[in-house]
């Protein structure tokens, strides 16, 4: 995924209309509940401002929570948000449009690095404020007061969690970005000369590993026009079966492409563990150091290292 571009979590989360109306069934959301939302909305008028400066009092009295918000104006225009969000619980229409302003939500608290605590904890302070003042609004009609509250907490834990689906699908989408960027950092593809490549590996192989290695390789080998390639092993801790096989898939791979694989740093107890394990590397051409191997490359595309006499002359070796 580019930089800059956020994913679509409507297509991430699979929220259609028979999800809305699955996750507004379990959490128990009927034509009733709907009903009386909409006639809440003038409490929701006359209270908003207050339940909403309540909210914040919590959040600016801890440092943590604090630091999100460095000035008046973004405080200011947080609440004016919050506002908004509030009176949209008493909307009564609770379709894909709703979800999709509900998923800002999560969204926006994760790219800002609010964590989930922080959020959960002020949601808890926010159904303690409207709690409050819905036992003010029906006072001495108790009957209403608890109906009022079930259906209200019904709709913010609905609310709820699309925020946390959204933040950690953000979350996960983040990390797989990071990841993807590690592992581009892990195997460098380095141009030693015209058509000459060198792959350095160092670290654990493993699988996933291993794949984006070979698609790196190829990929390079293609667009380099390489004839041939170097894969140094001199910081891979352990060479086993495994990290073998891959080695060896890869090298037929390039192959294909009509392109020839140097293997170097190969040091005795690689060389003694890959007798041991019985693996068949005589297709490939190693060598026990990098410049033993870069030697090799170049007379295998015609060329080779000439050392300079003192004279200026280049003498062959």
């Amino acid at each position: 995924m580019e930089l800059g571009i956020q994913p679509d979590y409507m297509k991430v989360l699979k929220l259609d209309d028979e999800e809305c109306r699955r996750r507004l069934e379990f959490f128990e959301l009927t034509d009733e509940d709907f009903q009386r939302l909409t006639s809440l909305r003038s409490f929701a008028e006359r209270w908003t401002q207050e339940i909403t400066e309540g909210l914040y009092e919590l959040i600016m009295k801890h440092a943590e929570s604090r630091s999100f918000f460095p000035d008046d104006a973004t405080l200011t225009r947080v609440k004016r948000l919050q506002n908004a969000y509030f009176l949209h619980l008493f909307s009564g229409t609770y379709d894909l449009n709703y979800l999709r302003d509900r998923l800002r939500v999560g969204s926006a608290h994760e790219r800002i690095g609010m964590p989930p605590k922080l959020y959960l904890g002020a949601y808890r302070r926010y159904l303690a404020l409207i709690h409050e003042k819905l036992r003010n609004h029906f006072k001495g009609n108790e009957a209403e007061a608890v109906k009022a509250i079930e259906t209200i907490r019904k709709i913010i834990f609905f609310d709820m969690a699309l925020a946390i689906d959204t933040y950690i699908a953000a979350y996960l989408e983040t990390m797989t970005r990071h990841q993807a960027a590690i592992r581009e950092l892990s195997t460098p593809v380095i141009k030693v000369y015209d058509r000459i490549l060198l792959l350095p590996i160092v670290g654990t192989v493993d699988t996933q590993r291993a794949n984006q290695i070979m698609e790196t390789v190829l990929v390079q080998v293609v667009e380099q026009q390489a004839k041939v390639i170097i894969i140094d092993i001199a910081g891979v801790p352990v060479v086993d079966t495994k990290v073998a096989d891959h080695i060896l898939q890869t090298t037929a791979a390039v192959r294909l492409l009509g392109a020839q694989t140097v293997l170097t740093g190969i040091s005795a107890s690689v060389a003694r563990t890959v007798v041991q394990l019985g693996v068949e590397l005589t297709q490939v051409d190693t060598r026990a150091k990098l410049s033993e191997g870069i030697e090799l490359a170049l007379s295998l595309v015609g060329k080779k290292i000439s050392s300079k006499s003192k004279s200026g002359v280049e003498n062959e070796d």
